[in-house]
């Protein structure tokens, strides 16, 4: 048969039906595998601690590598039941919201999500997630005649450990209405700290007034006086504050009277100027990482800081108007009598430039700088670090050009560690391996730096240690959830750097990638009170209960962990 013939019509119909056979066949076999290929969870939520079920509670479960996975959520049905298909496999957070209510955890408390990891087909049954009905603090700020106080500012605290060092955080803050009244909702469980601070008005009004106290006060600045900052149950002096202990479901009344005390006041001079430019002081408490006050300097370069409560201050002096950027930091401690006589000399910034080199190894993948910054960390871990991110000229993070290139500008005098930050997921295994500056390797000491340029040479190597395993109970069960750490040898321990942290999915694996060549203990604790195990009167509360091992470039170990129950606070 001649082929260039047409084929007849039913040889036509014949290969039509062929074709939508095969594509009939493709699709059925494309729709029976895709299911196959994807993860379901389902489970329950119910209230802590009578086991009621939460209907209406928003499940979300969000993706560790946003790249790779997606995020999904649900509603759970009256009997607190959800369930999710299709997921993608990966590793996730799953977390419950409800409207007066917090996510829990039945060791810690309040959780942030409980770690997942979903393989290809897996449907993962019978997950229980807690939620505890929120505490409330309210009541009412009154004067010393009984008068409301509104706009003044009601702050719950708690003490938790960041880097390390004890911290107070903020768990929720409100402002009082007309009436003085004010009403802090979604509190979790615990041990918190009620702190009124007084409204702007209020604070200003007596310095302010003609009145005869205030013509004294001007005479005779020690006689001026002032509304403060004052603790539960009434003392303007933080280390005689009382904890509220709150419960699930509480709603603890706390009323306040501010009377009015000797106000403090901070005074002194600005030096080393540059013509006309001037400098604005910014006071910042070191406990709280907020700034609480401020002044200007007047022409001859002097200053007051009013209305101080005795405390932990960092000030700062920054300079407007000079050619390059200037300012000056310094650490002061407020007591119960007036700070006379400071003085602050600004000096410009130091330009920190460099080129980054990437050491792969066969295997590893691709190292992204555009999801990578690099950071600086001050070797002193107690240095605040919210007063220098918070500056306009100088930002901690830098990020990493296509050609490797990097800078920061305007950086404080101090020494200082790199850092890489960013995506983990996408750039795991890797660390930073050498640091040198002015030609001498500087990876441990840090970088010193006191204004001019320096430049920075950086390696960064794929060849990370990698530290995998399980964390178990005493009887050899899995502990979801857990907190794993790999902490380095104890000359290390100040560098935060050197850590690995990670948390347990539910079956209790967990895996520590990017680890540098050194020795380490590595510890899994169910329950950890912040960044604890950064501190070294922490660690030693378990001393012994690690597994100890060196890594060298390249290696994979694999340990078994039992985890320990619960989790001292350090002295």
């Amino acid at each position: 048969m001649d082929e260039s013939l047409p084929a007849s019509p039913v040889d036509l119909m014949k290969l039509v039906y062929a074709l939508l056979l095969i594509l009939f066949v493709s699709t059925t076999l494309l729709a029976q595998d895709a299911p196959k290929s994807r993860a379901t969870i389902e489970g329950m939520v119910t209230r802590d601690p009578d086991s009621q079920p939460v209907k209406k509670a928003l499940i979300e479960l969000i993706a560790d590598n946003q790249a790779q996975g997606g995020n999904y959520t649900t509603l759970t049905g009256p009997d607190g039941a959800f369930r999710i298909e299709s997921i993608t496999p990966g590793r996730y957070h799953l977390f419950a919201e409800r409207s007066g209510f917090l996510d829990t955890d039945k060791q810690r408390g309040r959780t942030d999500g409980r770690i997942l990891t979903l393989t290809a087909g897996q449907e993962l049954k019978d997950l229980h997630l807690r939620l505890q009905a929120a505490a409330v603090i309210r009541g009412r700020v009154t004067d010393e005649d009984g008068d409301p106080l509104p706009n003044a500012e009601v702050t719950a605290l708690h003490q938790t450990f960041i880097a390390g060092h004890k911290h107070w955080e903020q768990a929720g803050a409100e402002r009082t209405n007309d009436l003085g009244e004010y009403r802090i909702a979604s509190l979790p469980a615990g041990n918190v700290y009620i702190s009124v601070s007084p409204p702007p008005d209020f604070k200003s009004l007596i310095a302010n007034t003609g009145t005869a106290d205030a013509r004294n006060a001007k005479a005779d600045p020690s006689a001026s006086t002032t509304y403060q900052t004052t603790y539960y149950p009434g003392t303007a002096d933080r280390s005689q504050a009382t904890p509220i202990p709150l419960h699930p479901g509480d709603e603890f009344p706390a009323n306040f009277t501010l009377t009015p005390s000797p106000s403090l006041s901070i005074r002194g001079s600005v030096v080393n100027v540059p013509p006309r430019a001037s400098a604005t002081i910014m006071l910042q408490s070191r406990d709280f990482s907020l700034v609480l006050n401020g002044a200007e300097m007047h022409k001859d370069g002097s200053f007051v800081i009013h209305d101080v409560s005795p405390g932990s201050y960092t000030i700062l002096a920054s300079i407007e108007g000079s050619p390059v950027p200037m300012t000056a930091r310094q650490s002061l401690q407020v007591g119960s009598t007036n700070v006379e006589g400071l003085r602050l000399s600004p000096q410009p910034g130091t330009t920190m430039q460099g080129r980054m080199r990437v050491e792969a190894r066969n295997g590893a993948g691709r190292f992204d700088p555009d999801r990578v910054f690099l950071a600086l960390q001050s070797v002193d871990s107690e240095q605040d670090e919210g007063m220098l991110a918070g500056r306009e000229s100088f930002s901690n993070l830098a990020h990493v050009a296509p050609d490797g290139s990097f800078q920061w500008t305007d950086v404080p005098a101090g020494s200082y560690y790199v850092q890489v930050m960013g995506d983990t997921t996408a750039n795991e295994g890797w660390f930073v391996k050498s640091v040198a500056a002015g030609g001498r390797d500087v990876n441990e000491s840090g970088i010193t730096v006191d204004g001019g340029t320096v430049t920075v040479d950086l390696v960064i190597s794929a060849n990370g240690g990698v530290v995998e395993g399980v964390a178990v109970d005493r009887k050899g069960e899995p502990v979801a959830n857990a907190i794993v750490v790999a902490v380095p040898e104890a000359r290390m321990r100040s560098r935060i750097d050197h850590y690995r942290k990670t948390v347990a999915d539910q079956t209790g694996r967990f895996s520590l990638r990017g680890l540098r060549p050194g020795d380490y203990t590595v510890f899994a604790w169910e329950s950890v009170d912040g960044e604890a195990f950064y501190n070294p009167e922490f660690l030693k509360l378990y001393e012994g209960r690690g597994s100890a091992l060196r890594v060298s470039e390249g290696d994979r170990k694999n340990v078994q962990l039992e985890a320990i129950a619960e989790s001292a606070e350090s002295e």
